[in-house]
């Protein structure tokens, strides 16, 4: 026999899907972070080398 789940309220999904929105975008402000760093340390790297 299969159990059915209480269906959420709209309130706790929406409540979720703003947690998931934050945890995404600074998700990606950290990722982009890195990648510039990342690019900086590269050109810098490559600068050097070209002395």
């Amino acid at each position: 026999m299969v159990e059915k789940k209480p269906q959420k309220s709209s309130q706790a999904t929406s409540q979720r899907e703003d947690r998931l929105k934050a945890s995404l975008k600074a998700n990606m402000a950290r990722r982009k972070a890195q990648a510039k760093a990342r690019a900086v340390k590269q050109n810098t790297t490559t600068e050097e080398s070209e002395r």
